[in-house]
């Protein structure tokens, strides 16, 4: 809701050197969301004056029409004298009154105006259009063209009131009365503890029996309809200035006098209207549900095939609008432009249910600002004094005269009460407000009060949230002002914490940050189309999904199975941002059915489920595991002064999933393994051991070239997922520290031969079983094929890393154990010492 400071000032009287941002304040305080202050006309500097066109000459051989105009601006340029200006708009003719800018004025954006030579002319200024003196749009995206009323020489900023404050405030849903000036200046009141100037007490005449027909076929979904008819109008009459001003403030563009005063009141009261041609209209006006398949040409031109819930604005011959949101083209105003004229209008100002109005809008994508502020809650005993203001205006502007008949339909209502502990707020809020207290900030909303400690409270009607005590409550507090409510810190009691496990979890993240991986949350929500694009199979696991019923997206209804989709969009969108080297990691669930879950009853909410209903809905739900991925692309290891750098590689994912494992101290397990969506060559399968029995934790390594391909991901991408579950349960007891020795440690290394295919894992475990405890550590340091090892062989060179706890070992010792340990090597995989 955009709110000009200057028509606001009109409901409250504000102290004259309050500025927007000084009202920004006060209403924040009170709980208004005021996003920003807009300075309308800021840097605008005159000479701006009202100027007459005296004559225009056409300038030939140009690509584009260009005029040369005398312009009567008065005394305003110092000389009395004609203005020559050159200007290439058209909408205007000799005689017109205009908007004339002179040398050394300043338009906004910092716009210097100077005499120029341009076209074979001089130019001493500017005819203006609404763009370049920051109106907004007008409809005419032309020269302004005023009445013929006022005078030359007048002051055009003071005029075209081009210079004001915006308050732009976003209006949450609860809070749909500030849709209107009346609303924020209830509020503005309150903040400041003025008197309100309410434009809706309007002397209102009583209905009768002469009015317009109306006919209410759904009573719940209109329960009050207001109808006013005035008819000679003068199809000329425009929207004055000061009309026209205001609506272009408020986010609006004039189009013609009766739907400019029908926004206008709009505006100003909140309620919603609808000006209709009387003699476009056949019958009397019904409400009434669509019937199925029934359509309507709205006024944006579209034709709309309604529903059966849709509320309907109906004449003899079918709907005329949708009610609430939009009217229909059949009844619309005639556009004097196109020669057409309306000298009699019938206005709608009625009240609709809010949810009703809200799906209709919804169904048909349709959002105006008519629905905007009836499924936020519009004031039904509003709907009288918006009619009668609108009759006032067209009355007062087009000329016209307002029938004696009166139309207004309601359904039997009584007001909404609320009964409260008069200390109900003090208990909430914890502080002691008292009873006064309460019921002046109660007053000031509008509520009628009644009653000591307990107390009756009649909501105003133009407050539809509240409900319940606790809305009351709510009232009190924010307008006693948040920021008084005493902060107080709660004691947490002793011996709580975080658990074993939340702990062994954050130390999971904190390695992989350590890494350099940053971490990436995503949306746990997956489609089909993603893990065809992984290449997994029609029986994989990760297919099985649990579908929601209101999905965020269509393309996404499924929660994951996997976390790597989410990581990889994330890669790839950085990627596309010119973020090439990338480590990205996150950890959350997965949702994996079995098959065997349960479904269960919809539980009522009126009180707490039962042990078995728990139990229930607990079978009910998927697995769902804890995981932890990575992604990478580009370099690993920047290249510099210091060398050259190194991209990421398969073997960067698996060190990543041992930084886990280390987390948790237990020792993984790696072997080759064919697994989508990686590489059926550089792939890897994650193992631990528990309890005697390898497990299957995850799988590392480089993405299939297709995945790649398929996904618009960077050449060579690898990633890594683990199950964080799998790992907790391979713990075997809490996690120690390592012992360090102070002997000095005994190096041996070994080269072994064998098969190609043997995996060099294989190999690393044979070793350590052979070498026994002595064995501090062990690793690969060379690869190596050729002719001198033989076709079909290959050389694993290790280091091993001999210490006792005890003493310093001897050479034999460490001989002896690296002996052992190639032994049984060559027992299990068949390996040859190298060089024997």
């Amino acid at each position: 809701m955009r709110v000009p400071l200057s028509w606001l000032r009109e409901y409250v009287d504000l102290p004259a050197t309050e500025t927007g941002r000084d009202v920004q304040a006060k209403l924040v305080a009170v709980g208004l969301e005021v996003e920003t202050v807009e300075q309308i006309g800021a840097g605008l500097k005159g000479p701006l004056v009202v100027g007459q066109v005296l004559t225009i000459e056409e300038l030939e051989g140009f690509k584009k029409p260009i005029r040369f105009c005398t312009v009567d601006v008065g005394s305003a340029n110092g000389t009395g004298e004609p203005q020559e200006i050159v200007c290439g708009a058209r909408n205007f003719a000799v005689g017109d009154k205009v908007v004339v800018v002179l040398p050394g004025a300043v338009l906004p954006g910092d716009f210097a105006i100077a005499a120029r030579k341009t076209y074979g002319r001089t130019s001493h200024g500017m005819i203006c259009s609404t763009d370049e003196l920051g109106m907004g749009d007008d409809g005419t995206h032309g020269i302004i063209v005023l009445p013929p009323e006022h005078e030359v020489g007048t002051d055009a900023i003071e005029l075209l009131e081009l210079v004001d404050e915006v308050l732009e405030i976003a209006v949450t849903p609860d809070r749909g009365y500030c849709l209107s000036m009346r609303g924020v200046a209830r509020e503005t009141a309150i903040a400041y503890g003025l008197p309100l100037r309410d434009p809706a007490l309007l002397d209102v005449p009583a209905p009768n029996a002469f009015g317009y027909p109306v006919k209410i076929a759904d009573p719940i979904g209109c329960d009050r309809f207001t109808a006013r008819t005035v008819v000679g109008l003068e199809p000329e009459a425009r929207s004055p200035i000061w009309l026209q001003r205001r609506l272009q403030k408020a986010g609006m563009r004039p189009i013609s006098l009766a739907v400019d005063i029908t926004n206008y009141v709009m505006l100003e009261l909140g309620q919603p209207l609808h000006a209709y041609d009387r003699t476009r209209v056949d019958g009397p006006i019904g409400v009434r549900r669509a019937q199925q398949g029934e359509k309507l040409t709205t006024l944006d031109g579209t034709v709309r095939v309604l529903d059966a819930e849709d509320l309907v604005i109906t004449d003899d011959r079918g709907p005329i609008g949708l009610a609430g949101v939009m009217g229909g083209a059949n009844t619309e105003i005639a556009d004097v432009k196109n020669g057409e004229n309306t000298t009699e209008v019938v206005i709608e100002a009625a009240h609709f249910d809010a949810i009703s109005i809200a799906r209709t809008a919804r169904r048909h994508k349709l959002s105006s600002e008519a629905s905007k502020r009836f499924e936020r809650g519009v004031d039904p005993q509003a709907a009288a004094a918006a009619a009668q203001r609108t009759v006032d205006l067209l009355v007062l502007l087009a000329g016209g005269t307002a029938e004696a008949g009166v139309t207004e339909v309601t359904a039997p209502s009584a007001p909404r009460t609320i009964a409260m502990p008069a200390d109900h707020p003090d208990r909430v809020a914890g502080v002691a407000y008292g009873r006064e207290t309460v019921v002046r900030r109660l007053q000031q909303v509008g509520c009628d009060v009644y009653g000591q400690d307990e107390l009756l409270v009649t909501v105003p009607s133009w407050r539809p949230d509240l409900s319940e005590p606790n809305d009351l409550a709510e009232e009190v507090i924010r307008l006693e002002g948040y920021e008084n409510l005493p902060s107080t810190l709660p004691t947490p009691p002793s011996g709580r914490g975080l658990t074993d496990r939340q702990r062994l979890h954050r130390r999971f993240g904190r390695a992989l940050a350590g890494a350099g991986y940053v971490e990436a949350l995503n949306y746990p929500f997956i489609g089909d189309a993603v893990l065809d694009q992984l290449g997994l199979d029609a029986d994989d696991a990760r297919r099985r999904t649990v579908k929601l019923v209101n999905p965020l997206s269509d393309e996404e209804p499924a929660l994951r199975t996997t976390l790597l989709p989410g990581l990889l969009g994330a890669l790839r969108r950085n990627d596309g941002r010119g973020s090439h080297d990338l480590a990205l990691f996150e950890t959350g669930l997965v949702f994996r059915p079995t098959g065997d879950e349960t479904r269960t009853e919809r539980l009522t909410v009126d009180r707490r489920p039962t042990d078995d209903e728990i139990a229930g809905l607990n079978a009910a739900l998927p697995r769902q595991p804890r995981r932890a991925a990575v992604v990478l692309a580009g370099a690993r290891e920047q290249a510099g002064w210091w060398g050259k750098g190194r991209p990421a590689d398969w073997a960067d994912s698996i060190e990543a999933a041992r930084a886990i494992a280390r987390e948790a101290g237990v020792e993984l397990t790696v072997r080759s393994d064919q697994h989508a969506p990686w590489h059926p060559g550089r792939c890897a399968a994650l193992f631990v051991t528990s309890a005697g029995e390898e497990t299957l934790v995850g799988h590392a390594g480089e993405l299939h070239p297709r995945v790649i391909k398929e996904l618009h991901l960077p050449e060579r991408t690898c990633a890594m997922e683990i199950e964080l579950d799998l790992l907790e349960q391979a713990v075997d007891g809490a996690l120690q520290a390592p012992r360090i020795s102070t002997f000095p440690v005994a190096t041996q290394d070994v080269a072994l031969i064998v098969a190609q295919d043997v995996p060099a894992t294989t190999v690393e475990e044979a070793l350590r079983a052979g070498a026994g405890q002595l064995l501090e550590s062990l690793r690969l340091f060379d690869v190596f094929t050729g002719d001198q090892i033989g076709e079909g062989k290959k050389s694993l060179a290790y280091a091993l890393r001999f210490r006792a706890p005890d003493r310093t070992l001897t050479v034999d010792e460490a001989t002896a154990a690296r002996d052992a340990a190639v032994a049984l090597a060559a027992e299990r995989t068949g390996a040859v010492l190298r060089g024997a």
